[in-house]
Parts: structure tokens; C-alpha cells; sequence
């Protein structure tokens, strides 16, 4: 499990974070949302241990993330939005560069996920479109064998069908367990493979919640009037799309986009209703 307490972030002297608490389960796939420079990517390259809180912890399995010790590395691998990559390096030289710190890294998952993916692994990066690099670090960093897997902006580059491709993968790999957790803005290309939910705004944590939880206590109506009690109201080719209150208990299918706009609209009646 990895685990934030009472935790500080600052960059000189822009604060980043102030005394969050979150904690991610094993067996997920978490959605990290939230506007630009709320910190998203900062969390991810905090939990695995490439900045170090000002206070508070962060641990990965009751290991401290920034004392990166070789059991946590090995457990964990963040692949961030932008890679510089080796001109002249093939994604087959590459995964082999990484694969001896990784003890249970599969050859077979790497060139399986690199058929789905349809990318030539023997291929030089420079010969490659961006999502073509995308998609070989997708598949190099999924056939690590981690227990933890980051990913910042992974969709950034990929077609449409690639970004099925990529679901797929990550639905597959869910199912054995592993810990996921997706830092997006491109919210509609995860919107239903993410559960739970976890939205930051500055200093603070907006919403940390399963989908059943949002289902629970908030109601998503298609194709009605625009309601003056809505906490967000959408217009749609089909009429409007409201998110309220759920006061009668009856479960709606969640529009993420309208989720996180309602959220940073109503902070504190989202935090009075998730309390």
C-alpha cells in the first residue's frame, strides 16, 4: 500500500501541498485529476522517491519513498509524461537496460504488449512517430513486473485506437492486482477504467472516493432542463446534462468531466457530502 500522512510539499517557497492524507489501496486503478500545477505530477514523482516531502511521510509498502531503497525500486516504475529517449536505441535495447534492476520482468509480456501495440521492438526510437515511442515505453514499463505502476499524461500521443489498445492492457493488468495510478487531464480516454477517483486542488484534496461512493451521494441527470440546484449544468445535444445532489438514492452513470468541474465549483459542499 502506499501511504501519505500529513504531508508538505513546497518549491522554494510555493507551496504545493499542505497536510494531505491519501492512501492507495493495492488492486486499483486510481484516476489523479486536478488542473495544471496543483501538483499531480509531484505526487507521483514523490511516492517514488524523486522529491522529498518537507513534512509529513510518504511510504510504499512501510517503506519511505524518498530513502529509495532497492526493495521499493524494484516494486515501483513511473513513467512520466516526456522521456528523452537514445536516437539511435531500438525499445528492445531499452527494456534490456532496465530490466536487470527489475527481477520479475517478463521478455514475453514486453513482446506481446509490443505486437498489441503494434510497434516493432527491433525499430530505432528516432524512425518512430511520438506515439509510437509512447506506446514502447507503455509496453516496457508494463512487462516490468512492478507491483506499482505511475503513469503521467499516458495517453498523450495516441490515436484513437491505440487508446483502446492501451485500456484494454491496463484492464488486463488490473485484474492481477497490481496498483495503477493514472495522472490525466485527458479524462474521457480513462473515464471508465478509472475507480477511485482522487482530485487535488492547491494545498489540498478535493475528492478521494470510489465510484460507487460519487454514485452514492451525487446524481448525474441527461437530457433534462438546466436545473437552478444543479452543482454543475452541462449543455448537450439531448438537452442538459445536471450533476446534483443524490437525495433518492438511485444510481446514475458518472460524467467525469462533469465530476471535476462540479468539484472545484462546490469544494465545500463536495466536502460536506464526502465527509
Amino acid at each position: 500500500m502506499i501511504e501519505i500522512k500529513n504531508l508538505d510539499f513546497s518549491y522554494k517557497k510555493t507551496p504545493v501541498f499542505n497536510n494531505i492524507n491519501l492512501s492507495f489501496p493495492k488492486g486499483a486503478i486510481y484516476g489523479l485529476l486536478g488542473e495544471n500545477g496543483v501538483g499531480k505530477t509531484t505526487l507521483l514523482k514523490i511516492i517514488c522517491g524523486l522529491q522529498r516531502p518537507g513534512n509529513g511521510t510518504c511510504t510504499v509498502d512501510g517503506m519511505t519513498s524518498h530513502d529509495r531503497l532497492p526493495e521499493m525500486l524494484q516494486s515501483i516504475i513511473f513513467l512520466p509524461d516526456e522521456v528523452t529517449l537514445p536516437d539511435n536505441a531500438t525499445p528492445q535495447q531499452y527494456v534490456n537496460e532496465l530490466a536487470p534492476f527489475y527481477p520479475n520482468y517478463s521478455e514475453g509480456t514486453f513482446l506481446h504488449l509490443m505486437q498489441e501495440l503494434e510497434v516493432e521492438p527491433a525499430r530505432k526510437f528516432k524512425e518512430m512517430s511520438f506515439g509510437q515511442q509512447k506506446k514502447s515505453l507503455i509496453a516496457a514499463s508494463l512487462s516490468l513486473g512492478t507491483e506499482y505502476i505511475l503513469l503521467d499524461e499516458p495517453t498523450n500521443g495516441l490515436d484513437i485506437p491505440s487508446k483502446a489498445q492501451f485500456r484494454s492492457i491496463l484492464s488486463k493488468i488490473a485484474d492481477e492486482g497490481k496498483t495503477i495510478i493514472i495522472s490525466t487531464h485527458q479524462v474521457k480516454d480513462v473515464e471508465n477504467l478509472i475507480d477511485p477517483i482522487v482530485i487535488l486542488s492547491h494545498n489540498a484534496v478535493l475528492l478521494d472516493a470510489p465510484v460507487q461512493r460519487i454514485q452514492e451521494k451525487l446524481f448525474f441527470e441527461y437530457g433534462g432542463e438546466e436545473r437552478p440546484d444543479a452543482l454543475y449544468s452541462e449543455l448537450m445535444p439531448a438537452g442538459y446534462m445536471n450533476v446534483i445532489p443524490n437525495t433518492t438514492g438511485e444510481e446514475s452513470q458518472i460524467n467525469i468531466e462533469a465530476l471535476f468541474n462540479a468539484v472545484l465549483r462546490n469544494k465545500n459542499i463536495i466536502k460536506e457530502l464526502f465527509k
